[in-house]
C-alpha cells in the first residue's frame, strides 16, 4: 500500500525551442510533490533532465533534486531550504531567506505552488518571493514573482522584466505561456 496519491499530470511543448515537459502531482502524507522529466535543444544544446519538488502541507517548497545531462555534462543538483535561505548542493544561496517557494527556470511546473494558494476571487493578488534556479543551472537568486487572478482560467504574472498572461487548469497548472510554452492536463 502507498502512501501517495496521483492529482494530475501535466504535459507540455516547448514553443521557444525543440523540447517537452511532463510533470505529476502526487499528494502524499506529509505534503505534495512534483515528479517531472523536461528535454530540450536549444541553439545546439541538448538538455535532459528529471526533477522531483517536495511541499510541505501549507504548499511552499521544502526541497528538490535534479539531475541528468545538458551538453554531455552530468548534472546533479540537490536544494534545500533550511531557516537561513536556500541551499544548493550544501551551498547557501544568498538573498534567498525569506524565499517559500521554488522556481525552477526550465519547466513552467513550479507556477503550480502559488497557483494553487492563490485565491479564486478575480483580483486575487499574491506577492511570492521564488528561490530562481538560474538558467544556467549553477545558482538560486531571489526572483519576486506577482500573480494576479484575471478569471478562473487566467492570471496574469510578472516578474522583474517580464509579464504575461497565463493559461491555467482547475489543478494549478500552467497550460500557456506565451511563446515558452503550450500544454494540457490529465486528471483534477
Amino acid at each position: 500500500m502507498t502512501d501517495k496519491r496521483e492529482i494530475a499530470v501535466a504535459h507540455w511543448r516547448r514553443l521557444d525551442c525543440e523540447g517537452s515537459d511532463r510533470c505529476t502531482l502526487w499528494q502524499a502524507a506529509q505534503g505534495r510533490m512534483l515528479l517531472g522529466h523536461a528535454h530540450w535543444r536549444c541553439e545546439d544544446v541538448d538538455t535532459e533532465l528529471s526533477y522531483d519538488i517536495r511541499c510541505g502541507s501549507d504548499g511552499h517548497s521544502l526541497s528538490a533534486d535534479v539531475a541528468g545531462e545538458q551538453a554531455g555534462r552530468r548534472i546533479e543538483l540537490r536544494l534545500l531550504r533550511s531557516a537561513h535561505g536556500w541551499l544548493l548542493n550544501d551551498v547557501m544561496q544568498p538573498g534567498t531567506s525569506d524565499c517559500a517557494d521554488l522556481d525552477l527556470s526550465f519547466t513552467p511546473a513550479t507556477n503550480l505552488l502559488p497557483l494553487q494558494r492563490l485565491g479564486p476571487a478575480r483580483g486575487s493578488e499574491m506577492q511570492v518571493p521564488a528561490a530562481w534556479l538560474k538558467p544556467d543551472l549553477g545558482s538560486i537568486a531571489r526572483l519576486d514573482q506577482v500573480y494576479t487572478r484575471l478569471d478562473a482560467s487566467r492570471v496574469h504574472y510578472a516578474s522583474p522584466g517580464f509579464s504575461a498572461k497565463l493559461e491555467v487548469h482547475a489543478s494549478g497548472f500552467v497550460t500557456g505561456y506565451p511563446g515558452l510554452w503550450h500544454g494540457w492536463v490529465d486528471g483534477a
